[in-house]
């Protein structure tokens, strides 16, 4: 589906790729459409919706400047997905105990490891931590390397259509990324006043290029996107050596890790740009990327079309149709258990607001962008692991 909706309200135009959109999330996208440095235009993906900081399903091109609170919190969230030869009837029949596994071996929750891996240990980016982080900060966010977190993140075994099992999770930088994010965040709004910048919002508060906030921030900011990349990399070992013990010498035929909250320099229509990436994938053409539903719904790999116009970009899943307080108010733990039949899964009060109506249906999201990506895969889960 082509752009559905140009909002021409702003400085720049905002290019929508969904039929619908929220009045909240319409204005959070002008507001920083009014931004001076903001390229070209906005592009919104089919998942968007109201967001904190800004708009989830948003892609910001920006010369000179960058908003931290865009970004938002989870610096480097994303997902990994790794397609391997266990047949489906084999995972079937032992859903049950890969589920109490996977529990007993990666931390969920605010949890964190009791000690430390090898690889845990071995990884290069604690000789060059950002320097206000504690020892008590830097000690938790080594714990933490191999967790999955809460909310909508997950650790998932999937069926595709050709009834093989891939391996999927999705999570981001934990605590150490949310302190991180937060620092930043708060130094900009201070740095606005100082300035007497007047801003529709606190959180479009940005850093200049080439000042010393811009430049801790970046730093800051990659090292957070490794920390994210690593700690899926090592859940993921962690999975994979459990499939292992559960099912015996199998075969990996593709894996895919791709961050979907995040900030990357790329060239667009001619220009060296920062582009702000808050729920969306890189999806340049040949890109692979992963694009999960909710916990009772069905998942997506894609490749990229490397469309110009949604600055090589695509969704970053379903997106949520509520808030998570309302989704609680709405439903109960029966609808729950209605809408995960047959997967392995909680089904208890703690995880109603991640039911799968408060979200957005993925394969109308997956219509909406057709001119994106290309579908390579079709999952389904049989094991859903929440925080």
């Amino acid at each position: 589906m082509p752009i559905s909706t140009v909002l021409t309200e702003g400085l720049v135009p905002v290019k929508v790729w969904s039929p619908t959109l929220e009045d909240t999330a319409r204005v959070q996208l002008l507001n920083m459409a009014n931004l001076p440095f903001v390229f070209r235009h906005i592009s919104a993906m089919p998942d968007v919706h109201w967001g904190m900081g800004a708009t989830v399903g948003s892609v910001i091109a920006t010369k000179g400047a960058i908003v931290p609170a865009a970004v938002g919190v989870d610096i480097g969230c994303g997902m990994v997905a790794v397609q391997t030869n266990i047949s489906a009837d084999l995972a079937r029949d032992k859903a049950r105990l890969i589920r109490e596994t996977i529990e007993n071996e990666i931390p969920v929750g605010f949890a964190g490891n009791p000690t430390l891996t090898d690889t845990v240990l071995a990884c290069s980016h604690w000789d060059r931590v950002p320097a206000f982080v504690s020892a008590e900060l830097l000690q938790k966010a080594k714990a933490q390397l191999g967790s999955l977190g809460s909310g909508n993140h997950f650790i998932e075994i999937c069926i595709d259509q050709n009834n093989m099992v891939w391996l999927m999770l999705h999570s981001g930088s934990r605590n150490v990324g949310k302190v991180i994010a937060d620092m930043h965040i708060n130094k900009a709004k201070g740095l606005m006043k100082r300035m007497f910048i007047d801003l529709p919002d606190p959180d479009l508060a940005y850093f200049v290029q080439g000042t010393p906030e811009f430049t801790g921030y970046i730093e800051d900011l990659l090292w957070c996107q490794e920390y994210a990349a690593a700690n899926r990399n090592e859940m993921m070992l962690r999975l994979k050596m459990i499939m292992n013990i559960l099912f015996g010498e199998y075969r990996i035929d593709l894996e895919i890790n791709c961050h979907h909250n995040y900030v990357a320099q790329e060239h667009h229509f001619g220009h060296n740009v920062w582009i702000t990436r808050k729920g969306a994938v890189r999806a340049r053409l040949g890109d692979l990327g992963v694009i999960p539903g909710s916990m009772g719904t069905g998942s997506y790999i894609v490749e990229g079309k490397g469309n110009a116009e949604s600055f090589d970009s695509c969704a970053h899943g379903a997106g949520r149709r509520m808030g998570r307080k309302e989704a609680k108010r709405r439903f109960v733990v029966a609808d729950l258990e209605a809408q995960t039949a047959g997967i392995e899964c909680r089904k208890d009060a703690d995880v109603l607001d991640e039911i799968p109506g408060a979200y957005k249906d993925i394969d109308e999201v997956m219509k909406n962008q057709s001119d994106l990506v290309t579908i390579k895969a079709h999952l389904k889960q049989i094991v859903c692991v929440k925080g």
